[in-house]
Parts: structure tokens; C-alpha cells; sequence
């Protein structure tokens, strides 16, 4: 069975680091839900069943995914795996998402800003001579920068976490919770414990 994505430790410089943090969002899905039919396919215990010789009548035995799983291995890996990776990615989301609505006083790009945002403010343009002169684009702070990849993250992960819960519905038995109520309920849970 996988395991569980391990929380990263998080600061802001985390949070301001884009690689860093896109490569463990990538890493923790790739681990677990890229990778769900496999480890869904891990959860099967053939040899549990025995032999069944009328397995040898056919030229192509029935695919994985047309077998049913033990609802206690899909009970269990949606507890040990699934939840708690999806609770950790949240965890960083959610963390991420806070330092980039906070304020940043360690921008190191805050007074080259200001300078160029004054610059533009002097200057004088004959929009009849250069029409392009006028334009102006300041550049994005970092913490903007750092809610632009929130939102974008938090939609990847929306698409991701639908799409694993629907095979997990297809391979697990389907349930008529969505893959929120489930990690909701998971997290009462965990609360209680």
C-alpha cells in the first residue's frame, strides 16, 4: 500500500518558493491519485479466492478493474492513504492561501516597485508621437503572484480529487457522498480520535 504525502514544513519563504511548493503538490498527487488505479490494483488479493480452473478456459482473464476490492482494503486505504494526503495538500493550500492575503514586509522587490511606479508617474508622454508610450504595466507583488497559484492549485486539485473519487467509486463500490463530504466526515473522525 502507498503512503501518505508527509507535510512539508511551512513558512512563507515555503509558500514564496513556487518550485518548491508546485513540485510537492505535484509529487503528492503523482504518489497517489495519478497513480490510483495502481494502487487501487495493489488492494486485490487473488490468492485469497484459490484457483479457480475454469480461469484457464479463456485466452484473457477478467481485468483487474472488472473485480470487485474488499470493501474493508478500500476502507482502509481511503483512511491511511487517500484522506490523510488530501488532508496534508489542503493543510498547504490553506496555509499558502494565508501568507499570500497577509502582508509581506520582506518583499525584496517592494522599493524596485515603488521606484518604477514613480518613474511612471513622472514621465511625460505624447501619446501622438509613441501611442505605446503610455502604457504602463507594474509588476505583480509577490504575495499576488502567490494567490494567482493558489487559485490555479486549488482548481487542479478540485478536477484531481473528482476524478480519483469517481475510479474509487467504480472500483470500491459507488457511494453517494462526494469526495468533500467523505474527507469531511474522515476529519470528524480523526478529531474525535
Amino acid at each position: 500500500m502507498s503512503r501518505p504525502s508527509e507535510q512539508p514544513t511551512l513558512t512563507p519563504q515555503f509558500c514564496f518558493d513556487q518550485t518548491a511548493l508546485r513540485g510537492f503538490l505535484r509529487l503528492s498527487r503523482s504518489s497517489i491519485d495519478d497513480s490510483i488505479t495502481q494502487n487501487l490494483n495493489a488492494l486485490l488479493t487473488p490468492a485469497s479466492e484459490g484457483f479457480d480452473p475454469s480461469s484457464t478456459s479463456s485466452r484473457q482473464p477478467p481485468s483487474a478493474s472488472a473485480r470487485p476490492i474488499n470493501p474493508q482494503s478500500c476502507d482502509s486505504f481511503k483512511a491511511k492513504v487517500l484522506f490523510p494526503s488530501w488532508q496534508t495538500r489542503s493543510d498547504v493550500l490553506n496555509y499558502c492561501a494565508g501568507v499570500a492575503t497577509s502582508p509581506d514586509p520582506d518583499d525584496p522587490d517592494s522599493v524596485l516597485r515603488q521606484v518604477e511606479d514613480a518613474k511612471a508617474r513622472e514621465s511625460v508622454v505624447d501619446e501622438r508621437l509613441d501611442p505605446y508610450s503610455g502604457r504602463y504595466f507594474p509588476r505583480e507583488a509577490r504575495t499576488e503572484s502567490l494567490a494567482n497559484l493558489m487559485r490555479n492549485e486549488r482548481a487542479v486539485e478540485k478536477i484531481i480529487r473528482s476524478r480519483t473519487w469517481a475510479l474509487i467509486g467504480e472500483r470500491c463500490g459507488t457511494t453517494r457522498e462526494t469526495a468533500d463530504e467523505a474527507l469531511d466526515k474522515w476529519r470528524v473522525r480523526q478529531s474525535k480520535s
